[in-house]
């Protein structure tokens, strides 16, 4: 079973939707149970990092997903990627710290937010097509990047480390295209282990 984890801040019935779609067995929690007995945990996310962490912070959810992180395949999407680093310039606000990094802001010469459809750079033979972002910080790390888009700058689009994704663009508003990534995040994840 899949828990999508219910903060408050995510795009989360489109993302329910996507995975009922692709078969997967989903349920939206906050309870800590219930996202422990899952196999896989996705971590949504819309709007401002401080109010993320905020929100995650408060429910006791940020402990939940720290207890977790060696035992589960966690995938974050947009602001739920962005909140598994270490910090955000957004609010000037820690993170999960389950990644190493930073999330600063996008300086691009085009406009900000980076908001449409853009085609994702990667060795990975699925991952070059056009997919869906709506963001105005994206991340900064050392790790190994799995894709990138160009916005003027390179945008970090996916990084995997070990059993931990972060997906900077929407695959649940990026059609039939955007669910093959979300399943191969699910099943196999983008990097050889």
């Amino acid at each position: 079973m899949i828990a999508i984890i219910d903060y408050g801040l995510g795009n989360i019935k489109n993302i329910e939707r996507a995975l009922l779609h692709l078969g997967y067995d989903a349920i939206l929690t906050s309870d800590e149970e219930t996202i422990k007995n899952s196999t896989h945990v996705i971590l949504p996310g819309v709007g401002h990092f401080k109010d993320a962490m905020t929100q995650l912070t408060s429910s006791g959810l940020d402990k939940v997903i720290k207890d977790i992180k060696d035992t589960h395949k966690i995938i974050g999407i947009c602001l739920g990627m962005q909140v598994l680093f270490e910090y955000s310039a957004e609010g000037s606000t820690k993170g999960l710290n389950l990644l190493q990094g930073n999330v600063i802001p996008i300086e691009s010469p085009y406009p900000v937010p980076h908001l449409g459809w853009n085609n994702l750079q990667s060795e990975h033979p699925l991952l070059d097509g056009d997919v869906y972002f709506i963001h105005s910080y994206h991340v900064s790390t050392d790790l190994p990047i799995v894709a990138t888009a160009d916005y003027g700058q390179p945008i970090t689009a996916i990084v995997q480390q070990e059993n931990i994704i972060g997906i900077q663009f929407h695959p649940e508003k990026s059609g039939d295209y955007g669910l093959k990534i979300l399943d191969q995040a699910l099943k196999e994840g983008f990097l050889n282990d």
